[in-house]
C-alpha cells in the first residue's frame, strides 16, 4: 500500500521496481497533493512504471460507504469501509473561516470513555498511516473548499497509535503533500501521559489538545477510566511540562454533562486547576444520542457555568456540537448502522 509512505520509503519502492529515483517525488505529489485516484492518472510517469504499479501496488486505503449532510449546519459525517471490511468515521465541519476534518486513528477504541459511543464498539485495531491520510484525501475531493484544519479526534486514542499518527501528520504537513500548517494540525488525547511525554520530548510542532471533562479524580474516574492509571494531577503536570518545553499553549476540552460535571463548583474548580497552565479551554455541551443516558445541561445552567469560567485568566471558547442531526459525535454513525 503506497499511501502512508514517506518519500524515503517510496524511493525504496522505486528501487525494487527498477524505476528512476525522481519518480518517487512525482508519486508522492500525485498521492498527497494532486490526490490521484488511480495510477493511470499519474500522467508524468512512464507507461511501463504505471503498469508495474498497477500490477504490484495498491493505492486506496478507504472507500466511502455513506456521507450524511447536516440540515442544521455545514457538517458532513463520513462512514468509510477499509480494505479488510472494517469501518471508520470522519467528520467535516465549517466554522467561520475554518474547514476542519476530524480523523479516526483506530477502529474502535480501548479506553471506554463513558460518554463516547466509540467505546461501546470495543477495539479492533490501529489504523495505518495510509488509512488515516486517505480519510482526509477522500473528503478533500468532495469538499467545496480546501480543508484548513485537521484534528486527530475521531474514533480511537491517537497516542495509542503514536507512530502512525505522527507519520500521517508529517505527511499532511509536508510541502509536497496537503501542506497544512503544523499550527492547524491538532493531536487530541484522553490523557495518555506516556504519549504526551513523548510528544513533548520530541518537540513535535503540532498542537496538543487534552480531554479533561472533570475537575476531580472521582469524576474523571467515572467518565474516563484511563484516569485510574493516569490521574488528574499527573495529567495537569504533564500539560504544564509540555507548555514549558514547547512554549505553546495546550488546549483542554471539557464536555459538559448535566448533573455530572456542570455545577458552579465545577466551574470554579476548573478555573483554579487551569490558571497556572498557559492554555485555552473549549467548553462543549454534550452531543446527545439515543444510546446514551447522559444529557446536555439546560441553556440556563450552561450559561451560568460559562459566565463563571469566563472570569478565568486563560482563553475560553464555547464549541457547540456540530451535526447533531447526523450522529456526528465519535462512533454514533457506526453504532446507528450496526456495522
Amino acid at each position: 500500500m503506497l499511501k502512508g509512505m514517506s518519500l524515503d520509503e517510496l524511493l525504496m519502492v522505486m528501487a525494487e521496481l527498477d524505476a528512476r529515483p525522481y519518480a518517487a517525488r512525482q508519486i508522492y505529489q500525485w498521492l498527497y497533493q494532486k490526490n490521484a485516484l488511480a495510477f493511470d492518472q499519474m500522467t508524468n510517469l512512464s507507461a511501463t512504471l504505471r503498469q508495474k504499479l498497477n500490477a504490484h501496488c495498491d493505492l486506496n486505503c478507504v472507500h466511502l460507504y455513506t456521507a450524511l449532510h447536516s440540515r442544521r449546519d455545514a457538517s458532513v459525517k463520513y462512514l468509510f469501509r477499509l480494505n479488510d471490511g472494517l469501518a471508520i468515521e470522519s467528520v467535516y465541519m465549517i466554522e467561520e473561516r475554518r474547514r476542519t476534518v476530524c480523523l479516526s486513528t483506530q477502529v474502535g477504541c480501548p479506553l471506554h470513555c463513558a460518554f463516547c459511543a466509540t467505546g461501546a464498539m470495543g477495539f479492533r485495531r490501529n489504523l495505518s498511516a495510509g488509512e488515516i491520510i486517505d480519510q482526509l484525501l477522500t473528503i478533500s475531493r468532495a469538499a467545496p473548499q480546501p480543508v484548513t484544519n485537521v484534528v486527530f479526534m475521531g474514533m480511537g486514542e491517537p497516542f495509542l497509535n503514536y507512530e502512525n499518527v505522527i507519520h500521517a501528520a508529517q505527511i499532511i504537513n509536508s510541502e509536497s503533500g496537503p501542506a497544512i500548517a503544523a499550527r492547524h494540525i491538532t493531536i487530541s488525547s484522553a490523557g495518555l501521559i506516556p504519549g504526551i511525554e513523548r510528544f513533548t520530548s520530541e518537540n513535535q510542532p503540532f498542537k496538543l489538545a487534552l480531554s479533561l471533562n472533570a475537575t476531580t479524580d472521582a469524576q474523571r474516574d467515572q467518565l474516563l477510566p484511563i484516569n485510574r492509571q493516569y490521574s488528574l494531577p499527573a495529567l495537569l503536570q504533564a500539560a504544564l511540562n509540555y507548555t514549558r518545553q514547547s512554549r505553546r499553549r495546550v488546549t483542554f476540552e471539557y464536555i459538559l454533562i448535566a448533573g455530572v460535571n456542570d455545577s458552579l463548583e465545577d466551574a470554579r474548580r476548573l478555573v483554579q486547576l487551569l490558571s497556572p497552565i498557559p492554555c485555552k479551554l473549549n467548553l462543549i455541551p454534550f452531543n446527545e444520542n439515543p444510546q446514551s443516558p447522559w444529557r446536555r445541561p439546560s441553556e440556563e445552567h450552561l450559561n451560568a457555568f460559562i459566565q463563571t469560567v469566563y472570569r478565568a485568566p486563560f482563553a475560553v471558547t464555547v464549541r457547540r456540537s456540530k451535526g447533531t442531526d447526523i450522529a456526528a459525535a465519535c462512533g454514533q454513525l457506526y453504532a446507528s448502522r450496526a456495522m
